[in-house]
């Protein structure tokens, strides 16, 4: 009885132990990824003056929230480093928004609605507080995109709120080596092309057809511009909504919740890589967001481009067209 009494105990220690272990490896895990995170307080930046929130508030009884949420998603080539200039990003000086979309969930998180804005839509780009105190100037026929070369995050949420009257319940930003990990980490996506792309710029040459694109060409096709027939930026966003909805299908069929390496890897290279509010900046946060979206196919997804028109002063830019872009906005709403 002595020796097996023993054995138990040791037994006991041995799994204690690794319990211990393992809670420590994911302790770890977890403060390593929300530390990977950058955040901005947006909230405090622009204070009350805002557009009201969508829908009613969220009910602390729900296991997960399922109101309708509006997201500021950027793509972006703001962050310097070798990773991002090889990819032909910008240096910290040379900050741009390359992509924008609001991405609007429906109440029940079913649907989706995402609305890519054309950089080159000329808008009222209103003044924004500065982190180092004072304020940028309101400007009249500014690019979209100059938002986030002058005030950064806080800036394209207030110019993209003063545009739509809609409010930006969180931000989430991804620079371009990022991206590339991300679909690396996937395993690559799947995307058909209508045309031949030969586009020096965005370092992506491919014949028309289907393609199981790797990171870097991934991002080539979402960068890709002037290799287009048409050669605007709208029919960049085009590819750039296929891309989408190429992400969403290879994100729920990579049973990510069945490989947990699998999914660490994904993580790891996502959570290095964004910038978000401070609603967004926890690995807790972004879980509980990802989960709440699980009944979210790319069935659901409807891709929309904000309705434009040329600009009868500039043949290169575009500005909103109305009553369109307002029924769009009030949907959202």
């Amino acid at each position: 009885m002595g020796g097996r009494s023993r054995l138990v105990r040791m037994a006991g220690l041995a799994l204690a132990g690794a319990l211990l272990l393992g809670a420590a490896a994911a302790g770890w895990a977890y403060r390593h990824l929300s530390g990977n995170i950058t955040s901005v307080d947006i909230d405090h930046a622009l204070g009350d003056d805002r557009p009201a929130r969508p829908g009613a508030a969220p009910s602390a009884a729900a296991p997960l929230p399922s109101g309708p949420l509006n997201i500021l998603v950027l793509g972006s080539d703001s962050r310097s480093g070798a990773e991002n200039r090889e990819l032909g990003g910008g240096d910290s000086e040379g900050a741009r928004s390359d992509t924008a979309m609001i991405v609007h969930l429906d109440a029940g998180r079913t649907g989706a609605t995402v609305v890519s804005i054309p950089r080159d839509t000329l808008v009222t780009r209103p003044s924004c507080p500065l982190p180092t105190g004072g304020a940028t100037r309101e400007a009249r026929n500014a690019m979209f995109n100059s938002a986030y070369a002058v005030g950064g995050p806080v800036c394209a949420v207030k110019t993209v709120e003063a545009l739509t009257n809609v409010r930006m319940d969180h931000y989430l930003e991804i620079d371009f080596s990022g991206f590339a990990r991300l679909v690396d980490a996937l395993g690559g996506v799947t995307v058909t092309t209508d045309e031949d792309i030969d586009d020096d710029k965005s370092r992506l040459r491919l014949p028309a057809g289907t393609h199981h694109l790797n990171g870097t060409q991934a991002l080539g096709l979402a960068r890709t511009r002037y290799g287009l027939a048409q050669g605007s930026d709208l029919a960049r966003i085009e590819l750039q909504h296929k891309l989408v909805k190429a992400l969403l299908e290879r994100i729920s069929s990579a049973g990510l919740l069945t490989d947990p390496a699998r999914l660490y890897r994904i993580a790891d290279a996502v959570t290095g890589s964004i910038t978000t509010d401070t609603g967004l900046d926890s690995l807790g946060e972004l879980v509980g967001l990802g989960q709440s979206l699980r009944d979210l196919s790319s069935s659901g997804v409807r891709t929309v481009t904000m309705p434009v028109a040329p600009a009868p002063w500039d043949a290169n830019r575009v500005v909103v067209r109305q009553p369109e872009a307002e029924r769009l906005w009030a949907s959202l709403r």
